[in-house]
């Protein structure tokens, strides 16, 4: 369904406005999705964990929209997607569903894929499932359990009232319900912990505002995707595959990254001293290495720098 832009809707802050907008509805609940520029290839950009929508891509859809074909669409639980509140509802499966009903609402026969984070679970899911609909993966950050978490993550429990709320104590249901904006400043600080990054974690922090404490728990009750699952659809990626991942990453480690491209068959690049948060801290490096990606230097005389 295809809506029309107006200028009541447009947000002064975009560099570029989308061309088309839209939503998908699957089972009751509608996911937003937006169109930018035309052309070959299309580039859909997933969604990771829904603490951010869309707009965490703010600083790459300008630039591939000059060149091909993107799409983009905020995951359910954030912007303007629905946030349903049964936890069922963000199943792995479910996020991996909404990106294939919007290739198919917009006429998308394959794509390419870029990610964030949590993101990678689900496209993996959509790899494994529709290898005909997938060009290639970027993986960014990735955040899956082919490797151990942070063990600064793992001390304390989600579900159970703590003593202390201080640090990674903060990611707990209990303190979300008590202090929501607090965990989601303290959770964006850890996501870029690369000096000078004020606007950034301001920006992040205002689209984690978006949602809201039981949103975010029904989210994040535990139906990710566990190891021997994981492996079993990494071995059926058959398309070509980019990891990137900072060696600095507070919120999913290095070694996710390494593993997964062990896992794929993929190309693992490490970016020294960077955070979470690539692909917005050193957009130009990232944006390059996507490209170079999508349209190798073979392919691309009309591509810029």
């Amino acid at each position: 369904m295809a809506v029309e832009l107006t200028s009541a809707t447009r947000e002064q802050s975009r560099a570029r406005y989308p061309d088309e907008e839209g939503f998908v509805e699957r089972d009751g609940v509608r996911v937003f999705y937006e169109v930018y520029g035309e052309g070959d290839p299309t580039v859909m950009f997933v969604p990771p964990w829904s603490i951010v929508h869309s707009r965490c891509w703010k600083m790459q859809i300008p630039y591939f929209a000059r060149h091909c074909r993107v799409l983009a669409f905020d995951p359910r639980g954030n912007g303007k997607s629905d946030r349903p509140q049964d936890a069922s509802a963000y199943n792995e499966h479910e996020y991996a569903g909404d990106a294939l009903a919007i290739l198919d609402a917009t006429g998308t026969e394959r794509a390419f894929l870029v990610t964030l984070s949590l993101g990678a679970q689900r496209c993996i899911v959509l790899a494994a499932n529709q290898p005909e609909r997938v060009s290639g993966i970027v993986f960014i950050a990735p955040s899956l359990p082919l490797a151990p978490s942070h063990g600064h993550r793992d001390r304390y429990p989600f579900d159970e009232p703590l003593d202390t709320d201080e640090g990674w104590a903060k990611f707990n249901a209990h303190y979300w319900r008590r202090d929501y904006a607090g965990f989601v400043e303290f959770f964006m600080s850890q996501c870029v912990t690369e000096p000078h990054s004020t606007k950034l974690i301001e920006d992040a922090v205002g689209w984690g505002l978006e949602t809201d404490a039981e949103t975010l728990i029904a989210l994040s009750t535990d139906h990710h995707l566990h190891e021997p699952v994981m492996r079993e659809l990494c071995a059926r990626v058959r398309c070509p595959v980019l990891v990137i991942h900072g060696d600095a990453d507070q919120i999913s480690p290095h070694r996710r990254g390494v593993a997964l491209a062990a896992a794929t068959g993929g190309t693992l690049v490490t970016l020294e001293g960077s955070g979470h948060f690539p692909h917005a801290r050193d957009p130009v490096k990232v944006n390059l290495l996507i490209r170079d990606f999508v349209e190798p230097p073979g392919r691309r005389a009309s591509w810029s720098s």
